[in-house]
């Protein structure tokens, strides 16, 4: 990436989604990756479902956006695969816009489907509801701690004390810090 474009992009926070793009398309594939990186995604890019499964070997994705019309094995038929042992949100992006298309790659397990040519903010918002559909559940109020039990060891957070059974060991400010 040149850096004009780089110090154009906002900076992504540690927990930024992480998102597959898998498209044939190398203009396409770019595009997107760009938008996307400009609104606090994080994206890598597959053009084929060889290249998709190569990638998601190596990494965990918060979501996948999947092309169907691609040489090789095709969107649909890779969907199908990744629903047997994946429940990673996809979003199928494709020029099929026929409406029994739609309905057999939602059937395929697909969360969303939109056709090609599509409105950026529209991919935008559906990106995000699927995204908070399928985060997981957090506690409002999770007390923390009082103390961390490690073998025969007990840490007690507020006295910053470690105890071997009811022999307290002797720690340097350094290790209580850790």
């Amino acid at each position: 990436m040149n850096e004009a474009l780089a110090s154009s992009a906002p900076a992504l926070t540690d927990d930024a989604p992480h998102l597959l793009v898998v498209d044939d398309d190398r203009r396409l594939r770019e595009l997107l990756s760009r938008f996307l990186l400009d609104n606090g995604y994080r994206v890598s890019v597959a053009k084929d479902t060889l290249e998709a499964r190569a990638q998601m070997a190596l990494f965990i994705f918060d979501a996948l956006i999947l092309d169907v019309m691609m040489p090789g094995e095709n969107g649909f038929d890779f969907a199908r695969d990744l629903r047997t042992r994946s429940s990673i949100p996809i979003l199928m992006l494709t020029a099929r816009i026929e409406s029994e298309d739609r309905v057999t790659g939602l059937e395929l397990g697909a969360d969303d489907y939109l056709p090609k040519p599509f409105e950026p903010r529209e991919l935008l918002l559906r990106l995000n509801i699927m995204l908070r559909r399928n985060a997981p559940l957090v506690p409002t109020s999770i007390e923390p701690p009082q103390s961390v039990r490690f073998g025969a060891f007990t840490f007690r957070i507020d006295r910053r004390e470690l105890r071997q059974g009811e022999e307290i060991i002797r720690l340097t400010d350094r290790e209580r810090d850790l």
